[in-house]
């Protein structure tokens, strides 16, 4: 920003623009038509300009966002890749680099669910395969995207928690401790990267994804009327925070994490 600029004849620029970026999204596709918060992002970002690397483990999935975002005009990639492996995640973004010759945007988006059982009886190959996809992977993308955005003279990244890493509640188990931790994370990320690289988190309650849909089935309206908003979140929803994360409008934004749930923690719920 200008710091000689007289306050009282502020013009607000494009900041929101980004045209010439390049952007990897992980958990980019979504079964069929479908909308999920990978998808969402990807294609806000495609239609604020960016390029966009898409990553997924279904090839399919990700191919059908790609078609999304070409059918507006907009340019994308995809990579089949297991994000819970350090050498797929090298090779991810040195397709962004062979494609585009840069990398200015990481999302970070793969997240599951717990497996069932309490602290007694959970599987504990399940519970450490969850921390992998849900935590693990987050730091890997980053490990190997960072020194992409360091040459690029800078980047920022965003990486989706959620409510249930903000406080403790019955049955999550390991969804939120690994939620928390991506919280974590982002923080001290923030701290290591600053000023080159930005690192937010978005923490978003219920989103209306397939996910959800299964397993809210038939009770959309009793879960919603806990919200102050009285819906449920779609994923443009997290989308558009996600890119106002990302772009210049939030340059002064790090270490964050941004709680986009329609006041559902204000009344005490996660």
């Amino acid at each position: 920003m200008d710091e000689t600029r007289d306050p009282n004849t502020y013009v607000p620029t494009d900041a929101g623009s980004l045209d010439g970026r390049v952007a990897i999204v992980t958990g980019a596709g979504s079964r069929g038509d479908g909308i999920g918060n990978g998808r969402a992002a990807a294609i806000l970002l495609a239609r604020r300009g960016a390029r966009i690397l898409l990553i997924d483990r279904n090839r399919q999935w990700a191919e059908r966002t790609r078609a999304m975002i070409a059918a507006e005009g907009g340019l994308a990639q995809v990579v089949e890749c297991d994000v819970r492996e350090d050498e797929a995640c090298r090779l991810a973004v040195a397709a962004a680099l062979r494609a585009w010759g840069r990398v200015d945007i990481l999302v970070n988006n793969v997240g599951i669910g717990d497996p069932a059982g309490t602290a007694v009886d959970v599987d504990l190959q399940a519970w450490d395969e969850g921390l992998r996809v849900n935590v693990t992977s987050m730091m890997l993308m980053a490990r190997h995207a960072i020194p992409a955005m360091r040459r690029a003279g800078g980047g920022a990244i965003v990486n989706i928690a959620s409510v249930a890493g903000l406080k403790p509640a019955p049955m999550i188990g390991m969804y939120g401790a690994s939620k928390s931790a991506v919280i974590h994370v982002t923080q001290e990320l923030s701290l290591e990267l600053a000023p080159a690289v930005r690192v937010n988190a978005v923490a978003p309650a219920v989103v209306k994804t397939r996910f959800a849909n299964a397993l809210y089935e038939g009770r959309e309206e009793e879960v919603a009327s806990a919200y102050p908003m009285k819906r449920l979140g779609l994923p443009e929803d997290i989308a558009g925070v996600t890119t106002f994360l990302l772009s210049e409008d939030a340059a002064w934004v790090t270490g964050q994490c941004l709680t986009v749930d329609g006041g559902l923690t204000l009344t005490g719920g996660v």
